[in-house]
């Protein structure tokens, strides 16, 4: 399936956000992208429905989801009990390749999407090489027996310090499991996600 290949530090000035993580980039030019820099932009304030849309495209950019698959994600959210939102957010947290990011198994988002596409990773003990699986509460997730030794791996799970409540790490086995699917608050992503929600709602 197609990904976003261009440069990543355009689109973390776009959003002013660090999507794709630490960004020198961004830290020296925190302004959107363009051959005239800040002096020169359009004035004026941005429409509701531009606000929106950039919401909707910073959390594509950040999950690494195209645009068909978002909308379809959203239709499933919306017809789930609970905040269509926040079922939103939890739908993008639950996929495979997040939940192998989360866990520190690759450095990036595109990362483990890599390593699951490669047949890298266990769930539940059978390889899933589908980036978008969704995975529920009780699901464990591992590293290949084969691939245990690979240096990518290895080198992201050495750097890795962050940890997440919903999620548990076995270093001894190289597997996480997902305790249970993780409440907004528990989700660090700085994203707005009613605003999708009223844009998807026009």
């Amino acid at each position: 399936m197609a990904r976003y290949r261009g440069p990543k530090s355009k689109i973390a000035r776009r959003f002013r956000d660090p999507i794709f993580g630490p960004d020198k980039a961004l830290d020296r030019r925190n302004y959107g992208p363009g051959q005239h820099g800040p002096s020169k932009r359009r004035g004026g304030k941005q429409s509701e429905y531009a606000i929106q849309l950039a919401e909707k495209q910073k959390a594509k950019y950040t999950y690494g989801i195209l645009e068909r698959q978002f909308s379809n994600m959203f239709e499933k959210a919306s017809r789930m009990k609970g905040i269509t939102g926040e079922n939103l957010l939890q739908l993008c947290e639950t996929r495979l390749d997040n939940t192998v990011f989360r866990l520190g198994i690759a450095p990036t988002r595109s990362a483990a999407r890599q390593l699951v596409s490669h047949k890298h990773i266990t769930v539940n003990g059978d390889v899933v090489n589908i980036p978008s699986y969704t995975l529920r509460a009780g699901d464990v997730v591992g590293v290949r027996e084969k691939s245990k030794s690979l240096e990518a791996i290895t080198g992201s799970l050495t750097s890795n310090s962050k940890k997440y409540d919903w999620l548990d790490w076995n270093n001894s086995d190289m597997s996480g499991k997902m305790l249970n699917i993780p409440s907004r608050e528990m989700i660090p992503e700085n994203i707005k996600e009613q605003l999708i929600v009223e844009l998807y709602s026009k």
